[in-house]
């Protein structure tokens, strides 16, 4: 398995793990339960799950108020986007 398969494999485990942390957040919410910390949302988003928390934000319409994640998530979106392809491009041998 090259490096770059393992970029994206991973990518999209923690995209689905935090879209479906948001959603888990959300439902807390609404039914007034212990939430999830914003720290934590915030941690899996830098640890590579941005798209899917900018996509759990766009779903279940949620966070999208506070402006912290109305626009750090698509900040560390972009950032993580340069790093993957540069990574990619860098080691597309290994």
């Amino acid at each position: 398995m090259k490096l770059y398969e393992i970029i994206l494999s991973y990518l999209l485990m923690i995209n689905i793990f935090t879209m479906y942390t948001f959603f888990l957040d959300k439902s807390k919410a609404k039914n007034k339960k212990w939430r999830i910390k914003e720290s934590t949302l915030f941690l899996l988003s830098i640890a590579g799950g941005s798209l899917g928390a900018l996509l759990g934000m766009k779903l279940f319409k949620h966070k999208t108020k506070h402006w912290y994640f109305k626009y750090g998530i698509p900040f560390i979106l972009i950032v993580q986007i340069i790093l993957t392809a540069y990574v990619t491009v860098r080691f597309r041998d290994l």
